[in-house]
């Protein structure tokens, strides 16, 4: 007697939230596949549907709702059997969401999502289990080996450690995601030799506290001795370090740049902002004279580095006169890269309950002021760049045609691109993701964020 077969379950996942959250996306991916599901980018084609969500400020928290309500309308019209809510927003409302969204199957919090597979399956065969549960246990420090890329093969991201230490005003990732825990460097070692193997020519570093990386597992920071394992993997051409915090700054890692020709000259270091009194109410641990005198030492040691900044306008209190301190020195310093955003009032935090909000429309204001002086910066230094021939790591094609790529002072999704014409060689081959080469610079589209170039002769 012939025994019936067994089709595995379908799922498709919805990934929101920053490259941290894409790792959590990727590993939850891996473990899917490890458990025997079949992972499907078409939502048509999936039973269960999980989305990992975020919930950093609040329209990361709104994206997030709007995709719930998507797929349980996809729910309600019979495509899906299943939804799961999974990530930060898991996290940080927990057993309330689900109140929320009682046709939420399952909402699962932040963990090592190892036993996300069987949770899939039981639903998909309309088993539900307790509709708020724990996929693996708490979220650690352990390896994300178990992972099933998204990235293009250009590049992919490690994750350092989870978890930070600060206790920034603003901020609600330690109340989400709890004190930093370091991953051992031999782990990161590892991981970067895997990711290698898998045809990743860029690993970009990523914590919630990059320079804090090693204090709790070794003493110290030893950020430097994890970017050097990194780099020391067979086949990586590209290091790049993110979110870097700029208070006690561990030197040793500007030697690492500047030194080390595996790793770009490059690091995203997010001061927030500058001015005394709003540091001080950010609990920010610093003052705009130490920002500063960091990010002039960053710039004296390492010669070309492009620094990349973050920065928060309409923090509570925040008056006139500290944003056109804030205004001024942008213009005064001209970071080579950089991002803006408006305060989010978040539950938990220690600014949660201050009364002296600058209003939304004041705050967009100037945070739109910001990003426009840097967009002009930004174009200065890219047409400056015009003739000239830079390293460029290929991505992949471009939406119109042709292909996109990075120079090393760009960092993937958030920084600007190299666009490069359909067709043409590098070295005797055709055009791939992954292939690194010298292309001139022949112009500058996108409002100035972008380039375009051609392969130059070798």
């Amino acid at each position: 007697m012939r025994r019936p077969s067994i089709q595995p379950t379908r799922v498709s996942l919805v990934h929101l939230g920053c490259a941290r959250n894409q790792v959590d996306s990727e590993v939850i991916l891996g473990r899917l596949a490890e458990g025997g599901c079949v992972v499907s980018a078409d939502l048509g084609q999936a039973e269960v549907a999980i989305v990992n969500t975020c919930a950093f400020i609040g329209p990361a928290r709104e994206e997030s709702r709007a995709a719930i309500r998507d797929l349980l309308e996809r729910k309600r019209r019979g495509d899906l059997r299943a939804v799961v809510v999974a990530g930060c927003l898991a996290q940080r409302y927990g057993e309330t969401l689900a109140e929320e969204f009682p046709e939420v199957d399952v909402v699962v919090p932040l963990s090592d999502y190892a036993e996300i597979a069987g949770l899939a399956r039981r639903l998909a065969a309309g088993r539900p289990g307790p509709r708020f549960a724990s996929a693996g246990g708490p979220k650690g420090a352990g390896s994300d080996r178990v992972r099933w890329l998204t990235t293009p093969p250009s590049y992919a991201y490690l994750r350092l450690s989870e978890g930070c230490d600060h206790t920034c005003a603003f901020c609600a990732i330690p109340g989400m995601r709890g004190k930093m825990r370091s991953k051992p460097i031999e782990t990161i070692a590892e991981e970067a030799r895997d990711l290698a193997s898998l045809g990743a020519r860029e690993i970009v570093l990523v914590a919630e506290d990059s320079t804090g990386y090693g204090r709790d597992l070794y003493g110290r920071a030893r950020l430097a001795e994890a970017i050097e394992a990194v780099a020391a993997s067979p086949g990586i051409a590209w290091v790049r370090v993110l979110y870097a915090y700029p208070n006690a700054f561990p030197w040793d890692v500007a030697r690492t740049i500047r030194e080390n020709p595996r790793v770009v000259e490059y690091l995203d270091i997010p001061i927030q902002h500058v001015a005394d009194g709003v540091l001080r109410r950010m609990r920010r641990a610093s003052s705009g004279a130490k920002v500063r005198e960091i990010l002039g030492r960053l710039r004296e040691e390492v010669p070309g580095i492009a620094l990349r900044t973050t920065l928060l306008l309409g923090f509570p209190g925040e008056t006139e006169e500290e944003y056109e301190e804030l205004h001024a020195f942008v213009r005064e310093f001209r970071f080579e890269r950089l991002g803006a955003f408006v305060y989010s009032h978040e539950e938990g935090t220690p600014a949660f309950d201050l009364a002296d909000d600058v209003p939304a429309e004041t705050a967009r204001r100037r945070r739109d002021g910001i990003l426009q002086a840097q967009r002009e910066i930004h174009a200065e230094r890219n047409r400056a760049l015009v003739g000239s021939v830079v390293e460029v790591l290929v991505d992949g094609k471009g939406p119109s045609g042709g292909w996109v790529g990075r120079t090393r002072a760009d960092a993937p999704e958030v920084d600007g691109t190299v666009r490069l014409p359909a067709g043409g060689s590098w070295a005797g081959e055709v055009l791939r993701s992954g292939a690194l080469l010298r292309a001139r610079v022949t112009g500058v589209e996108g409002d100035g964020y972008d380039l375009v170039a051609e392969v130059a002769a070798t």
